[in-house]
């Protein structure tokens, strides 16, 4: 093993990244269309043009806003093919229209008040793994937008390795192929992804937070939505009559068990959340996400929450509800079980990479958790973005370069072994 030598590399990850996040890429999850905005592909024409000067001539945008692209093998060994996937969409959560990134060199300490609103301040205090980035350079927006780092620093970082490696042929690899989705943001970003056209073995999503991490397990999830019909009567003669849906469905929402919501769990813990109300005395319709690490848990949950309901209408007996639960992803962990060197691998890569590897699960799903189901076995490495969906979401130059490093070292490493 000769390892890659970084040391005299001119990266391209930060001038892609600053260019990258200027360009509103928004997904909008009531939209019925894939993308569910136009605006993605300005991106994806974008990253097929520089792919293209890089030499990976088969770069294409697809009609679905998918880019796909190959770095042809230069061994003469049999290798499998390794798919690298970062999504192209910014969440809606917060205004991607208008990014303009700052770059505080020599991170020192120092809470980063954002020029433009300058009540939004990133504290130290509020950010503890800050503390991981005295001297490094600290990317934010200015106050008004999210910056973008999730997932453009993955897109930039996947770019960046694939320059190094079309500079280097010297460099052993297998083929890669290079997939940029839209509309991961909402849940969709697998929704059309051609498998068969993409022809990869295993995968892996550049869309993690700290650098060194390796995410092999997610969350299952399901949506369930939910219709609360109620018994209406004009408000001047209600009395022992009126049976309002929207109180009921406001009894619902503070009834449900306290331990089990997004703001009182961490860890492994499971939680229902509302996501969605809309309606009034006769009818309400509410969207939730159920979130658990096992299937078990999860159809307990529900199983608990339809028993809580049936309980509250007992209350109204000329109401009636309906429900609809319906599966969103599952934890990759089980596939991924089964391929033992896809996290091997990546584990090694990031040790090359000069850094300890912490394997670790999230508290929510990528492109990788339907991915591993679709054939596709497919963990998740770290991009360096944190604070995400939110104006005071950041990244640093450093991790970045550091991500860049991990795929070139997991490209080499796959070249070496065979399985």
């Amino acid at each position: 093993m000769n390892p890659v030598n970084f040391n005299t590399y001119a990266y391209t990850v930060t001038e892609r990244f600053l260019r990258y996040v200027q360009i509103d890429t928004q997904s909008d999850p009531n939209s019925a269309t894939c993308p569910s905005t136009e605006k993605q592909k300005d991106l994806g024409r974008i990253l097929v043009q520089e792919l293209k000067a890089m030499g990976l001539q088969d770069a294409e945008l697809d009609e679905h806003g998918y880019v796909y692209a190959t770095l042809p093998s230069n061994v003469t060994h049999e290798v499998p093919v390794i798919c690298y996937c970062s999504h192209m969409d910014t969440s809606p959560d917060c205004s991607g229209a208008h990014v303009k990134p700052i770059v505080h060199y020599n991170y020192s300490g120092q809470d980063l008040i954002l020029p433009q609103d300058t009540e939004q301040i990133i504290r130290l205090s509020e950010h503890p793994k800050l503390n991981d980035q005295f001297g490094n350079d600290i990317i934010t927006a200015d106050g008004t937008t999210l910056l973008g780092a999730d997932n453009k620093a993955g897109l930039a970082e996947i770019m960046d390795a694939m320059h190094f490696l079309t500079t280097h042929p010297e460099i052993p690899h297998g083929c890669i192929r290079i997939l940029f989705t839209p509309d991961e943001e909402i849940g969709r970003g697998a929704d059309r992804v051609d498998i068969k056209k993409l022809g990869a073995h295993f995968g892996y999503t550049i869309d993690g937070e700290s650098r060194g991490h390796i995410e092999n397990e997610t969350f299952s999830a399901d949506r369930m939505d939910l219709t609360i019909t109620g018994y209406p009567t004009h408000p001047g003669f209600a009395k022992n009559k009126m049976q309002h849906a929207l109180k009921i469905a406001a009894r619902l929402i503070t009834s449900w068990n306290a331990t089990q919501t997004p703001e009182t769990t961490e860890g492994r813990e499971p939680f229902i959340h509302p996501t969605a109300i809309e309606g009034g005395l006769e009818a309400v319709k509410l969207s939730y996400i159920v979130r658990a690490f096992d299937e078990k848990t999860l159809k307990a949950m529900e199983s608990e929450f339809e028993n809580l309901l049936k309980q509250i209408l007992n209350d109204y007996p000329k109401c009636s509800y309906s429900i609809a639960v319906s599966a969103q992803y599952r934890n990759m962990k089980a596939v991924l079980d089964q391929h033992p060197e896809v996290v091997a691998n990546a584990q090694e890569a990031i040790k090359r990479s000069g850094m300890t590897p912490i394997t670790s699960s999230i508290r929510g799903g990528t492109d990788g958790s339907r991915l591993s189901f679709m054939g596709l076995p497919c963990p998740n490495i770290f991009a360096g973005e944190h604070a995400i969906h939110s104006k005071h979401e950041w990244v640093s130059v450093q991790d970045m370069q550091k991500a860049v490093q991990t795929i070139v070292n997991l490209s080499v490493i796959w070249s070496e072994k065979t399985y």
